[in-house]
């Protein structure tokens, strides 16, 4: 599930495009889907503020990660997949929610939160990323999610604070790596919700590192989908 494309107002593409190579060489089938809304606004990544005279909608934006092939979230049914995976961006706390606004207060898009509420229900996989295991928390009262660190570790960490809300959004935080370590904790399985996360760009890191705790992540929704 996309939100736009580009980290500060829609999907983080380096994420998205992790899962994806992740998922082909899991040998999964893929359906890409994002919310026919507009986005919150439009970001000139080049200055990093506010495009003012802008405004673009998220599933017309996620179609460029999507290279075209993608459907409005309205119509992905629970019954036509195994697990559904968000990554993270910004856009996943502006379009898909207003975190990045309300913080604790938040609300989540209505298709969004069918969507978590029906994988769940049926007992299916969600598998969440970066900024988007906010969603879980603010929908799925008690799930276990991480975004990695609590503390900012000197600018390791420069959104430590997300842990603090997701405690306040119902969720249970727990601290984990963004990528493999001794002992190896990474990603978060929470198997009871069957909801797994991964850090992601939540750290200051090398690339490869937060590939491969995406890649972690990936393999361990296809794990529980028992396929």
């Amino acid at each position: 599930v996309l939100s736009g494309c580009g980290v500060y107002d829609g999907t983080e593409i380096h994420e998205a495009s992790a899962i994806l190579v992740h998922l082909s060489r899991g040998g999964a089938e893929v359906q890409m889907y994002a919310p026919d809304v507009p986005q919150m606004h439009v970001i000139d990544h080049s200055k990093g503020q506010p495009a003012e005279a802008e405004s673009r909608n998220v599933l017309v934006e996620s179609a460029r990660i999507a290279r075209g092939k993608i459907a409005s979230l309205a119509k992905l049914t629970t019954a036509d997949h195994d697990a559904v995976i968000f990554p993270g961006g910004f856009g996943a706390a502006k379009n898909l929610s207003t975190f990045a606004v309300d913080g604790k207060d938040c609300k989540v898009n209505g298709e969004v939160e069918r969507v978590l509420k029906d994988f769940h229900k049926a007992g299916k996989p969600i598998g969440l990323c970066c900024i988007s295991p906010v969603l879980a928390a603010k929908v799925l009262s008690g799930a276990e999610v991480t975004v990695g660190h609590e503390e900012e570790e000197g600018g390791k960490w420069p959104y430590a604070g997300t842990a603090g809300a997701i405690k306040e959004l119902g969720g249970k935080h727990c601290v984990k790596e963004v990528t493999i370590s001794f002992p190896v904790n990474f990603p978060h399985v929470d198997a009871k919700n069957k909801v797994v996360t991964t850090p992601a760009f939540m750290c200051e890191t090398e690339l490869h590192k937060i590939f491969d705790g995406i890649g972690a992540m990936v393999k361990n929704v296809l794990k529980l989908t028992g396929k």
